[in-house]
């Protein structure tokens, strides 16, 4: 596959204020051409708001937009290649389907047959052939989305921008509309900006996902290194839910590849990857609750990073249990996947759990 040139989306310094309230704090990103990336943080980080700067609907305060070698601070929306996808999807209720695609095809005063063309094309991409003649109220919320989408397609946009598109819709609708987005990414290449309060969707449908925090970027990278990396306590405990123990180094070996933790918990062994840690020093476990795995016979198994327990709470949702569990000073979360198999067991139950090796940590925790 041929590596993507970088830096078609350059942010640089990029700051925003709201009166005396600054939204965007001097960030600064690249994006490749043909990526998917999600914007996600909790609410007031400043995610819709830079994709609104990037649109042209917002002006900065300060820093530089540059979309494929070319500074657009000043064009007008319409002028900077990049389409836009409401949270609202922002459709005109009075126009039909055929006439909300068509609207920015119309303004730029192109030729009836290669609009209508063009109509055809877009309404086969986004699965709604022959719904030209609709009117928006005839449609459900998931075909208005396509309609949203096919709209902003429609000018062959260089980013495509979505603002939290598919928030309004039900559960499965939203799979599948994640689907759509990426089939159509890939089918054209396209540079996506997708926003989103969805942890799992963004980490689902992004190859890469910038989480922001007070209008900065807190980590920026694949799913796997914002999941299973976290660069801080903010990220680790944002993303997925997590169990934080912290521990002193007592034992290593000279690869630092075995390290051993001693806890509040008891003695932790680590599968290192030659981090630069010393015996003595504070680390924060990140240990995530599909790293713990769970035994209903703790009595019979010993274990290295075993330790005993007792359920305090039990959610069944389907695929998964959710268990609460407590050792000694310890409140731990645990994930037991396909509870058909394994059963499920009851609050009060006293339990094994075994701690994976393969743990992230986070260095200088007091």
């Amino acid at each position: 596959m041929m590596e993507k040139a970088s830096g078609f989306l350059k942010l640089e310094d990029i700051s925003k204020s709201f009166g005396n309230t600054p939204v965007l704090k001097g960030l600064n990103a690249e994006i490749s051409k043909g990526e998917l990336v999600s914007f996600i943080g909790p609410s007031g980080c400043g995610k819709s708001t830079l994709l609104r700067c990037i649109a042209g609907f917002t002006r900065l305060d300060g820093g530089r937009i540059v979309l494929d070698s070319k500074v657009i601070n000043d064009e007008l929306p319409h002028r900077r290649k990049t389409g836009m996808v409401f949270q609202n999807y922002a459709l005109f209720p009075h126009l039909s389907v055929e006439n909300n695609i068509n609207y920015g095809l119309r303004l730029q005063k192109l030729p009836r047959r290669q609009i209508r063309k063009r109509v055809e094309e877009l309404l086969e991409l986004v699965n709604l052939p022959g719904l030209g003649s609709r009117r928006i109220d005839q449609l459900s919320g998931g075909q208005q989305q396509r309609v949203a989408l096919a709209r902003a397609l429609s000018l062959n946009p260089k980013i495509l921008l979505l603002d939290e598109p598919l928030s309004n819709l039900d559960a499965n609708l939203r799979v599948r509309m994640r689907n759509e987005i990426k089939r159509i990414k890939e089918q054209f290449d396209l540079t996506v900006l997708f926003v989103t309060h969805d942890q799992e969707e963004a980490m689902s449908i992004s190859d890469r996902v910038m989480v922001l925090s007070g209008g900065k970027v807190e980590q920026f990278g694949t799913p796997e290194d914002i999941y299973d990396r976290p660069s801080t306590d903010f990220i680790a405990g944002f993303v997925g839910l997590v169990n934080f123990i912290d521990g002193t180094v007592k034992q290593m070996d000279a690869q630092g590849h075995r390290i051993q933790v001693k806890s509040v918990l008891g003695d932790i062994e680590v599968a290192g990857k030659g981090e630069n840690v010393r015996i003595g020093d504070r680390i924060r476990l990140v240990i995530r609750p599909e790293s713990i795995t769970v035994y209903s016979n703790p009595g019979e198994i010993r274990k290295e990073n075993f330790f005993q327990g007792e359920i305090t709470s039990s959610i069944y949702t389907g695929s998964l249990i959710k268990y609460e569990v407590r050792s000694g000073d310890c409140r731990l979360f645990v994930e037991q996947y396909n509870p058909k198999i394994c059963g499920k067991l009851a609050v009060g139950s006293r339990v094994g759990l075994e701690i994976s090796k393969q743990l992230h940590f986070l260095k200088g925790k007091p």
